[in-house]
């Protein structure tokens, strides 16, 4: 019987996970946060007044078995002086069928269907107005996803305006798995904000399923400054109710000097350094391997090697 796998989180780091995990003997559950307020995602949900749709259209992309050509028509953003200007043809696929079906979970649906997905795609709500807060360190309340990325302050703690309505189908999916897996990502404004509903920890709670951290490949500034592997999960395990990560992912790669000093100087991000006695403390078992590649000067999951040891994690018992 195949496995069955429930993935939380949002933006290119679930994209990339997905977009190896996909080819995979598995029953896969991708959930997806819809706080994004920013681009076109943002400029759609205040004309529309709909839940955020740009993640979830990434993730269709990169779960589809389509033609390449239809995938680059989904992540095509006009150039135009006109309101088209840089909204994303996928996007404003959803937001259409999200005025035609009045559901967000049906939109996806139907788009997954035709662009011929075979995994399953939720929100993890389909609130018209959910709003992500954050307090920062520096004692100051921020509203909102984008100005929360945006903020030059020190992040302390995100929640949500109003709590969301999760939908029946991402619990039901939780209490199936055989695998939960916290995708990285932006822990602030991707993972976290799936995770801090406070069904989903209840679910989450109530499941013996291995909890499996796949972890960054660099800090974030405002946000993971200076952060080892262990301050990762750590965080993450605050967040978290009785359950804790069981496991983690994390890559040993050799990172070429001239990469490190370039995301420093232009972006403030460093490696993100593997501590095993810490790790260890906290009772987490830890998966190193040479995960990261190149490119353009920019460092990537390698999506097929990074499936794979998630592959043999599941099937190992």
């Amino acid at each position: 019987m195949r496995k069955k796998v429930v993935v939380f989180g949002g933006g290119t780091g679930l994209s990339t996970l997905l977009n190896g995990l996909k080819d995979f003997p598995l029953d896969i559950t991708a959930i997806i946060t819809v706080s994004d307020n920013g681009r076109s995602t943002g400029r759609l949900r205040q004309e529309f007044n709909t839940p955020a749709v740009g993640d979830i259209r990434k993730v269709i992309s990169n779960l589809s078995d389509t033609d390449e050509d239809i995938k680059k028509m989904l992540e095509y953003r006009f150039q135009t002086s006109s309101d088209l200007n840089g909204h994303a043809v996928g996007n404003l696929i959803l937001t259409s069928m999200l005025d035609i079906t009045g559901s967000l979970k049906e939109s996806i649906k139907h788009l997954s269907k035709l662009l011929d997905v075979r995994h399953t795609v939720l929100p993890i709500s389909e609130d018209n107005e959910i709003t992500l807060m954050a307090t920062t360190k520096e004692g100051n309340i921020v509203e909102g996803e984008c100005e929360i990325t945006e903020t030059n302050e020190t992040i302390d703690h995100i929640f949500y305006k109003e709590e969301p309505k999760v939908l029946d189908e991402v619990i039901d999916a939780i209490k199936e798995s055989d695998l939960i897996i916290l995708s990285m990502g932006s822990l602030y404004t991707s993972l976290l904000p799936n995770i801090i509903c406070r069904s989903v920890l209840d679910a989450i709670d109530k499941t013996t399923s291995p909890i499996m951290y796949v972890c960054n490949a660099m800090t974030q500034p405002g946000e993971t400054d200076g952060f080892t592997v262990g301050d990762h999960i750590e965080l993450i395990n605050n967040y978290l109710n009785k359950r804790k990560i069981d496991v983690v992912i994390a890559s040993n790669s050799k990172i070429d000097q001239k990469i490190i000093d370039k995301y420093s100087s232009e972006e403030q991000k460093d490696p993100v350094l593997i501590d095993k006695e810490k790790i260890e403390s906290l009772n987490v078992e830890l998966i190193e391997a040479d995960i990261f590649k190149e490119e353009n000067e920019r460092l990537r999951h390698n999506s097929i090697k990074l499936a794979s040891l998630i592959m043999f994690y599941l099937m190992r018992d």
